[in-house]
């Protein structure tokens, strides 16, 4: 086939430049971003850290600004690019699961701060001995003895406790038995062997616990399956706790929570601790949380509700005195 006019053929040809000049200019731009952080690092005597955002970019923003003030002008907290391999020794924050993801599938040279992550996942990642030493985390999950104690709050009569689990996961748990017998609760954890025996199984669990303590496991617990167990669990007058504040909303009695102004001061913390010292601290649970209850089911199952900040002292108190009692 002959090729076209002239004219076709000019307006043809002229594309590739007019790209080879966007793209030119992007790499110009990338440059000049990389010589300035450069320059703003060097002249400041600052330190970097940067943030591989999640899918929302206002909550980037918020967070961003939330952590920059609380780690102060000696350091910049900017977007994790390109240019940031430069800077291979320097922290990156990451916001969420997809971001990890994406990121360790991309780049294990750089320490990660893992964030608005559970215990599950980070502990999947920690496994690799690639990625063991460079990766820690503020753990965003409630830590669930504290979730069992809010259950005991809220049933000042509670002795004993369910909780479902997978077979692969039954041992993860014996460290929680045996600290939540120090509260005085009695805690037993029942096989969930799939999804066709999950209500079974549950019916099971209810006729030993006082309250059914739900764990972070989303094949457990998922919006699929969240309405099916609370039917049943209250079917039988029976609660829940946990696993999320997000399931309070679908009709979960009470979970804690971790506020996000707290959560980014104490991710700071952690950040400034590795700035300091150049070593990662531990992973961990944030100190501060509040609570959120479903003051509805509540009503609908004639539980009494003390002032949440009560709740919240009483906690800190136990978990105080736990720990002093374990000290040598």
């Amino acid at each position: 086939m002959r090729s076209s006019s002239p004219r076709v053929r000019a307006l043809s040809g002229a594309a590739p430049g007019r790209i080879r000049v966007s793209a030119q200019s992007g790499r110009i731009c990338r440059i000049i971003t990389g010589v300035l952080l450069l320059f703003l690092v060097a002249s400041a005597q600052a330190s970097i850290v940067f943030i591989q955002g999640s899918g929302n970019p206002a909550f980037n923003q918020r967070f961003t600004e939330l952590l920059q003030s609380h780690l102060g002008d000696q350091v910049l907290v900017r977007p994790f690019s390109d240019d940031a391999r430069a800077y291979p020794k320097a922290p990156v924050v990451t916001l969420g699961p997809e971001a990890l993801t994406d990121f360790l599938e991309t780049d294990k040279s750089h320490p990660v701060f893992a964030l608005l992550v559970n215990r599950r996942m980070v502990s999947g990642f920690r496994g690799s001995d690639e990625v063991n030493q460079s990766l820690t985390s503020l753990y965003y999950d409630p830590p669930l003895l504290r979730q069992a104690l809010i259950g005991r709050s809220l049933l000042p009569q509670a002795t004993r406790v369910s909780l479902l689990a997978r077979p692969d996961d039954r041992s993860s748990y014996d460290a929680l038995i045996d600290e939540l017998a120090r509260f005085g609760l009695e805690a037993r954890v029942f096989l969930v062997t799939g999804e066709d025996v999950l209500i079974q199984t549950l019916t099971r669990a209810l006729s030993f616990g006082d309250f059914l303590l739900a764990t972070p496991d989303d094949v457990i617990y998922n919006p699929r399956t969240i309405k099916h167990i609370l039917l049943t669990t209250y079917r039988r007058n029976r609660l829940v706790v946990g696993p999320g504040h997000a399931f309070v909303r679908a009709g979960v009695l009470a979970s804690s929570y971790a506020p996000l102004t707290g959560y980014a001061r104490e991710s700071a913390e952690m950040v400034r601790s590795f700035l300091d010292s150049g070593r990662l601290p531990p992973p961990a649970y944030p100190t501060a949380f509040d609570i959120e209850v479903n003051t509805q089911v509540a009503r609908s199952l004639n539980i009494p509700l003390p002032d949440q900040s009560e709740i919240i002292k009483g906690i800190r108190e136990l978990l105080e005195q736990s720990t002093a009692e374990r000290q040598p």
